[in-house]
Formats: structure tokens, sequence, C-alpha cells
């Protein structure tokens, strides 16, 4: 990913990258969306968009394995999120859904990300500390809540999933309070102008209708233009 084409994936939301890619692949039905609603700290704010690392997390019940093992393990991961090469987002899964009780992403654990660099985190699992989280480090979470419960983390770079998304190491990741996209390697040299293109498609529509006058005939003739431009 070039930086031109990182500066204007973080200049659109998701649901225009989502639209975008199926204009890159010619056809509609890409799918590689999260299903459900999700909340977002910053949602006012930019998309976060990255090279995922993951992990699963747990916190409903105590851990079974020795403190030593878990200390080791936490170390181990905090290492992977800290040699993540940039632009990265860490993507966790929390094992416990729908059952998420603990708050894996607060105020330490926001900090801590977004000074090893990385630039937000995507989790079906649960925020809190919403007045105390870091500027510039957006998470999208699955829900919000008060306590941090048992949590630990249980593995290191896996696939995850994320209300049906599937996140793999190093996938490129578009997420904000819409939701969350993989956005597939094989699009990426062609999604620049893809979302140049979308944009100027919607124009066809949007630029008329925002026009005093606007009218149903002129809406026909706009419409009828957005239709033979668009995917």
């Amino acid at each position: 990913m070039n930086n031109d084409l990182l500066e204007l994936l973080k200049s659109v939301d998701t649901p225009t990258v989502c639209n975008a890619i199926e204009v890159a692949q010619g056809k509609r039905g890409f799918s590689q969306f999260t299903r459900e609603t999700m909340l977002c700290s910053a949602p006012d704010g930019p998309p976060i968009v990255g090279y995922a690392r993951t992990a699963k997390i747990a916190a409903l019940n105590p851990p079974s394995e020795s403190a030593d093992v878990l200390k080791e393990r936490r170390m181990a991961y905090y290492r992977h999120m800290a040699e993540a090469p940039g632009p990265a987002v860490t993507v966790v899964e929390d094992i416990d859904y729908p059952n998420c009780v603990g708050a894996y992403w607060g105020e330490i654990n926001t900090t801590v990300h977004k000074g090893f660099g990385i630039v937000g985190a995507l989790t079906n699992g649960v925020m809190r500390d919403l007045g105390d989280l870091p500027d510039g480090f957006p998470v999208v979470a699955g829900s919000i809540g008060p306590s941090h419960g048992f949590v630990h983390v249980r593995e290191i770079g896996v696939p995850v999933e994320v209300f049906g998304l599937i996140v793999t190491e190093g996938d490129l990741v578009h997420a904000d309070r819409h939701g969350a996209v993989v956005i597939p390697e094989q699009v990426v040299p062609s999604l620049q102008g893809a979302i140049q293109q979308l944009l100027e498609t919607e124009r066809l529509v949007l630029e008329p209708a925002r026009r005093e006058g606007f009218d149903f005939q002129e809406f026909e003739k706009s419409w009828a233009a957005f239709e033979k431009a668009r995917t």
C-alpha cells in the first residue's frame, strides 16, 4: 500500500471502501465485513486503517493456567504488538462472545498500544474508560462495560473472528463507526482509482439533489446517469 492510497483510505468512511471494493472487483457480492452493530470510541474521528496484528482473549472465568504461563504469554503479546510493521491495527477476538464481560480496551491498554505505534483496535469485546482514552487511537468494539473481569490473552497471531468477519494476521483492515472490512490483497493496486470513480459516480446524483429546484425530472435524469456509471 503506497502512501497516497493510505491517505485516501484515511479520508473516507468504511461504507465507501466497501462499495469501492466492488467497483474494483467489477461486481457486487463482496462479503468480508462485520455483520452486527458496533460502537466506536471516536465516532467523529478518522477511520482505522492498518495491517492486522491479531490475538484472542477471554475474561468471563478465571484462567486455569499458572501465573508464570500467563505472564509469559502476556509479554509475548505485547512484544508482538510492539514489533508490528506500520501502519498496524490490533484485532482481538473475545472468545467469551456473546457473554463478553471484561474490557480489554481501557485507558492503560490503549495508551500502551498507541505508544507502540498501533493506529487503533477492533474487537467483538468490551471497551471502557471512554473519557480517558488517548486521542488518535480509536477503538471499534462490540460493547461498553465497567469491568476488566478476568481478562487474559489466550492466543497470539492466529486468525480471529469479529462479528462474522474473519481477520488473518497481516490483512489490511478499514474500520470506523459503521464496522470493519478486510480489503482483499488483489484489489489494492486498483483501489485508489476505484474510490475516486465511486465518488465521482455518486456526485451524479448528490450534486443535483442538493441544488435548489431539484424535482422528479432532475432525479430521473441524474439517476439514469448514475445507474449507467455504477457497478
